[in-house]
């Protein structure tokens, strides 16, 4: 009998796999739908983050111009406590609404402000002034030697505004007074003479506001005296973006809760204005 040993033959263990197997596609699926997720998640906070910060800008703005509203009001009252006017236009008499000496002030968000900065840049867009610069000739201000020169008049945190501390703002309210530029006597240092200067009795209010993030809003004001107790009020303009804004859209300039405002020449006559 014949016996054949078989050696060296190679055994298959488990049978052929095909090349074209599917095993781990559900792996795959999976990271690719997480991340997705992951994706659309970082989407919906990136859009609610910035969503917030323009609701706060707005809210800012808002509060901002209503803090400047509030400063040029309070300061109105003080000025029917004044009777001359050339006190305040040479810098010599103030509201009562002051903090102290002009000069650096931090605000609540913890940036400095400096007082006379703000008032040289009213004066000439620098943070200082020469005299040429008081007069010169710009876009801002083009009545040369007549150019208001303005001079510190109320200043202080908005919260300080009303004894009774009922106010929580974190702005910063600061009330310039300046010479109507209407006038022709060549010295913004003094009110005109009452029969040969058409600005004579007139007076320019400027407020600024500084507050967090950035936010200035600037508000200007032109009121007369009369011969009564009472101050008349000329024209209210928001400057700044807001007003480019405004403009380039071609609608008036907005204060809060009022009607549209427009630009009014004032002319001053004995007794009044007429």
């Amino acid at each position: 009998m014949t016996v054949t040993t078989l050696r060296n033959r190679p055994v298959v263990h488990g049978g052929d796999r095909s090349l074209r197997s599917e095993s781990g596609i559900a792996l795959i699926i999976s990271l690719m739908a997480m991340l997705f997720m992951m994706a659309l998640g970082s989407v919906l906070m990136l859009s609610t983050a910035t969503e917030t910060k323009i609701a706060n800008n707005f809210r800012n703005s808002s509060e901002a111009l209503y803090a400047a509203d509030a400063g040029l009001e309070r300061s109105m009252d003080d000025l029917l406590t004044i009777s001359d006017w050339n006190s305040m236009l040479s810098g010599g008499a103030t509201s009562a609404f002051i903090d102290g000496a002009p000069g650096n002030r931090t605000l609540a968000d913890g940036t400095t402000l400096n007082l006379n900065e703000v008032l040289a840049f009213a004066n000439c867009q620098a943070l200082s002034c020469s005299t040429a610069d008081y007069i010169a000739v710009t876009n801002e201000r083009p009545w040369g030697v007549n150019n208001p020169r303005w001079q510190l008049f109320a200043y202080g945190p908005l919260d300080n505004m009303i004894p009774t501390s009922s106010i929580n703002s974190p702005f910063y309210v600061v009330v310039m007074v300046g010479d109507d530029p209407s006038e022709n006597d060549g010295d913004p240092l003094k009110d005109g003479a009452v029969v040969a200067n058409p600005g004579s009795g007139v007076m320019a209010l400027r407020a600024e506001v500084f507050g967090p993030r950035g936010v200035h809003k600037t508000v200007e004001l032109t009121i007369a005296r009369t011969d009564t107790t009472e101050l008349e009020r000329g024209y209210t303009g928001q400057r700044g973006q807001d007003e480019q804004n405004r403009r380039a859209r071609k609608a008036a300039v907005q204060t809060p809760g009022g009607a549209a405002l427009q630009n009014q020449s004032l002319t001053t006559t004995a007794g009044g204005i007429s």
